[in-house]
């Protein structure tokens, strides 16, 4: 029986390490609503990803819901958006009473395209929220002229994005927030939980958002918004603190496992590699491979890859505008590289402990049917 390969697979620390880093929140009793170990993680967070300012919580989908929704866009506002992302990144702009217009992205990096957004303007529009796709930062400073000239929003869904840089900078530093997940899959994890992160600047502007994470309490006795429960709790704080004492470490280790993928897979008919770019220090979040021409198409290598124990994923398939909740409003919309690389795209086994010989065996299961 081969052995079985995931797609994922969570980093974890040595389990003293945790439960050392946990034995205070044990003796405090104090295990959710912004405790020490919270409050630690935050000062660490800050250090680390070189921002001014961090809030957490319970997962990054409700952070960003929540973050939007601090916000307080006029209903039926619109927010230029981009169809290849999680379902979760157009959830956050629907539940806020939001309309997503979605433009396409660009195909080398699968991120949204600035000219595509900018001729999506209207009188409606509020906000721009961009996915930095597999960790791949978009065109950051391209989009901030865009949003500064039209006096918009600029939001990152950066949940594929913790550590990455582009030319020295924290990614969390580009626009006006930033959402980080931190789910167990993800290259820096806290178990679930996410990251929003913003500027000194906007401390005023953001402030609902530190009242709507807790029902939206101001205080003991004033309940000033109609908030939600969204805190993240100590002990996923302190895997955060342990997890972020080695995330450098694992990214080390994931750029291995890229090169050897690399090594294997670059210049092979039919089969495109995703890079990043020369002034982004990139976080190896995943592997993803467009099968294009190729022996067998992306559907047919999954199958055959399963067939030896070894699970990749359509990842993202379908686009959020084309799934079943969203495609009677908005299946119809030019979306032709999103809709393309969808077809085409599977992300491949990721992790810090993959092994070469692991990879070794995906990709002889992948050149076994290639074309001579």
């Amino acid at each position: 029986m081969e052995k079985r390969i995931n797609v994922t697979r969570s980093s974890m620390p040595e389990l003293d390490e945790y439960i050392e880093e946990l034995r205070p929140v044990w003796e405090s009793r104090w295990l959710s609503n912004r405790g020490a170990a919270s409050i630690k993680f935050e000062n660490m967070l800050r250090s680390y990803l070189d921002v001014e300012e961090v809030y957490c919580f319970a997962n990054g989908h409700v952070a960003l819901e929540v973050a939007i929704n601090s916000l307080f866009f006029p209903a039926g506002s619109e927010v230029i958006t981009t169809p290849y992302t999680h379902c979760s990144t157009t959830h956050a702009i629907v539940r806020n009473g939001l309309k997503p217009v979605f433009v396409d992205v660009e195909p080398h990096t699968l991120t949204i395209d600035p000219d595509l957004v900018e001729q999506a303007i209207t009188e409606k529009t509020v906000a721009i929220l961009a996915t930095h796709v597999y960790g791949f930062p978009c065109q950051v400073e391209r989009l901030q002229r865009i949003a500064d000239e039209h006096h918009l929003t600029l939001i990152y869904d950066a949940a594929h994005a913790f550590g990455v840089r582009v030319n020295g900078v924290g990614i969390g530093n580009y626009g006006d927030l930033s959402m980080f997940s931190t789910h167990a899959t993800k290259v820096f994890h806290t178990i679930e939980g996410g990251i929003v992160t913003y500027k000194s600047c906007d401390l005023e502007r953001f402030d609902p958002m530190n009242k709507l994470v807790n029902f939206g309490f101001s205080s003991p006795e004033d309940i000033d918004y109609v908030g939600t429960n969204a805190r993240m709790n100590e002990f996923e704080a302190v895997m955060g603190i342990v997890n972020l004492h080695h995330i450098d470490e694992e990214i080390a280790k994931r750029k291995k496992v890229a090169e050897q993928y690399w090594k294997r897979l670059e210049g092979v008919r039919g089969i495109i590699l995703l890079r990043p770019s020369s002034e982004v220090k990139w976080n190896y979040a995943y592997f993803p491979v467009l099968f294009d021409g190729y022996a067998l198409d992306r559907n047919q290598i999954q199958q055959l890859l399963s067939t030896h124990q070894i699970y990749a994923r359509k990842y993202f398939f379908p686009i959020t505008n084309e799934a079943k909740c969203y495609v009677d409003t908005y299946g119809d919309v030019c979306v032709p590289v999103a809709r393309s690389a969808a077809q085409k795209v599977l992300t491949l086994p990721m992790y810090a402990d993959l092994s070469r010989d692991d990879v070794d065996r995906i990709c002889d299961v992948i050149l076994s049917v290639r074309k001579e």
